[in-house]
């Protein structure tokens, strides 16, 4: 058992740590953030050089190794993201009358070149560990691109509980594209599907022994801290206040008061967060 609970607390914790510091980086003056994603990206060629030596290796040792790297190819992505480096063509909130298609498409261009950047990644883990014994990096990433976009779907279509406190002043254009809404069919199928899965890996890193047991033990974890965040979409507990110790003490401040104000929930399903939410980053 201890196979798979010593990953299940290592992937736990290292998540945590790593979201925590990703938004720690993007909370400091923006003047640092050259320096920051400068670093990051040095780090990220480390990590990519550290997958490719263990992709060999079968012990629990490189399955942790790997899956480390996977996270700080991760932290990357979503530091470009959070300080605008790579986001997408549309910065603009969305239009009132945007409905359907149109407003899909809008949504889409805020953040495409995000979502290209993290799938060419992807596609060179899977090309640097293709066929090798090693697939713990691989797999580490392809469920946190999944199970994020099946988050932002969600968020987009709608759910009855939004957090904007932690979003960057400059990404609040952001916000005008999620919906406040009852969950409705994606949202129930996402969930289940994240179960399934969840369910499975749990079934293989038991069944399994060695590195192979600690790399499905690992993604387990990453799956089940996603079933997590989608519940937080539907429950009123803001699961951004476990990350508040990463703002510097005058936004923590105001994330604690806004946190502190009435939610308004509003009849209209289209109706975006910002004009009914009297917690909306100001």
């Amino acid at each position: 058992m201890t196979e798979f609970w010593l990953p299940l607390l290592f992937a736990t914790v290292l998540w945590f740590v790593a979201t925590g510091f990703v938004l720690w980086l993007d909370k400091l003056p923006s003047h640092t953030w050259p320096v920051s994603i400068t670093m990051a990206t040095v780090a990220s060629g480390f990590a990519m050089g550290g997958i490719i030596a263990t992709a060999e290796e079968t012990s629990p040792w490189a399955a942790y190794v790997a899956f480390a790297c996977a996270l700080v190819l991760w932290g990357w992505h979503e530091l470009s993201f959070l300080m605008g480096f790579v986001t997408g063509p549309n910065r603009n909130p969305c239009p009132p009358d945007a409905r359907g298609w149109r407003r899909f498409k809008l949504a889409a261009a805020t953040l495409i070149y995000h979502e290209v950047a993290m799938f060419a990644c992807l596609a060179v883990l899977m090309a640097a560990t293709w066929g090798k014994a090693n697939q713990t990096a691989t797999l580490t990433f392809l469920l946190l691109f999944v199970m994020r976009l099946s988050a932002k779907f969600n968020i987009f279509a709608g759910v009855p509980h939004l957090s904007t406190e932690m979003m960057p002043d400059h990404m609040r254009y952001l916000a005008s594209y999620f919906r406040i809404a009852p969950p409705r069919w994606f949202f129930i199928a996402s969930v289940s599907g994240i179960a399934v899965l969840a369910a499975w890996l749990a079934d293989k890193a038991l069944a399994s022994h060695g590195g192979i047991a600690t790399g499905y033990a690992l993604a387990f974890a990453l799956v089940a801290l996603a079933f997590l965040e989608h519940g937080f979409l539907v429950v009123p507990w803001q699961d951004t206040a476990m990350f508040r110790w990463a703002m510097p003490d005058s936004a923590r401040k105001r994330a604690l008061q806004k946190s502190n104000e009435k939610v308004i929930m509003p009849d209209d399903t289209e109706t975006n967060p910002l004009a009914v939410r009297q917690n909306a980053v100001q």
